[in-house]
């Protein structure tokens, strides 16, 4: 049996648990309600705020500037300024956020084999 990457060894002191997946790093950058949706319709074409705001309603418009933000901070997604009049915003995926696109049509393939389970599942929640 092999030895477990960065076991403790004896007499050393303990730090507490080191069991973070590599998967909790990923999911601080888009996990929530609405990033993955907002990541999912940037996946082609440049949006601005206003058809943003209207494909994820009812997101309000706090919300969705305080995704937005986070996501540009966390280089997923990329805001282009225009200098126009009146002001024009866009918002793409980085080409960090594009390599995302695979795990997001994974989920997508596993989401859709699955619906009906889910649609079940959530519906019983919901009855809770």
């Amino acid at each position: 049996m092999s030895e477990r990457k960065g076991s403790e060894s004896k007499g050393s002191e303990s730090k507490g648990p080191q069991c973070k997946s590599p998967v909790s790093d990923a999911l601080s950058l888009i996990g929530g309600k609405w990033k993955i949706a907002i990541i999912y319709n940037l996946r082609e074409d440049p949006l601005r705020f206003g058809e943003l705001k209207r494909i994820l309603s009812p997101i309000t418009q706090q919300m969705l500037t305080k995704q937005l933000r986070e996501m540009e901070r966390d280089q997923l997604i990329d805001r282009k300024v225009y200098e126009v009049i009146p002001p024009k915003v866009e918002y793409s995926l980085t080409d960090f956020g594009q390599s995302f696109m695979p795990v997001l049509n994974s989920l997508c393939k596993w989401s859709t084999e699955h619906q009906d389970l889910l649609h079940s599942i959530s519906k019983n929640n919901q009855a809770q």
